[in-house]
């Protein structure tokens, strides 16, 4: 185990950013199945949320009551 010392230097934010920046170099690799944490899969992008709201889903809905001719 390594003493720390003024020449060990730890960037917390920089590390993490360094290996998902590897990971989603791996993921490039046909076969190789990478693993992302959360926050990394959240960092990544994939949670990006683009689907219809749930009133946008009704208005374009023929059945909805605010579609029907009287």
């Amino acid at each position: 185990m390594k003493e720390l010392t003024k020449e060990v230097l730890f960037d917390a934010k920089e590390d993490a950013a360094e290996a998902l920046r590897e990971k989603l170099a791996d993921m490039e690799t046909p076969g190789f199945e990478v693993e992302f944490d959360p926050e990394e899969a959240e960092l990544a992008g994939a949670f990006v949320e683009d689907a219809l709201s749930e009133q946008d889903a009704l208005d374009s809905s023929p059945d909805s009551l605010g579609n029907l001719d009287n």
